[in-house]
């Protein structure tokens, strides 16, 4: 089991690594965050909720069984990963993980979320 903030650190420490947050769904709220992705983490955060919300309720809408597992937001310089945590004590929290496009491995980058956000506990 990991700490939030030692998740958020295990995070920086992937190559090309910005920013790192786990955030709570319905609010909007950053729990814990790292990183200097060189705007407002806890805005981008907040903003990014409403995407998830909006996504979960699109497929709702559709009919669409199973859960939210990632969504990739690929910008000109960097990539944004939203990891949505579903297990237990981490339900209604997702990971938001910013990297800078020219020096990450997107990959390795999203190996490392998904074993991160199996092993954050709350």
């Amino acid at each position: 089991m990991a700490r939030l903030d030692d998740s958020v650190a295990d995070l920086l420490s992937v190559d090309g690594a910005l920013g790192a947050a786990v955030v709570d769904l319905d609010s909007g709220m950053v729990l814990a965050a790292g990183g200097n992705p060189g705007f407002d983490l806890e805005i981008a955060a907040a903003g990014n909720s409403n995407v998830v919300r909006a996504k979960l309720r699109t497929m709702n809408d559709l009919g669409i069984s199973g859960g939210l597992e990632d969504m990739l937001i690929t910008l000109d310089k960097q990539y944004h990963l939203v990891n949505v945590l579903r297990d237990g004590g981490t339900a209604g929290l997702f990971i938001y993980f910013v990297l800078n496009r020219a020096t990450a491995n997107l990959a390795l980058a999203r190996h490392k979320l998904r074993t991160v956000a199996n092993q954050v506990r709350v």
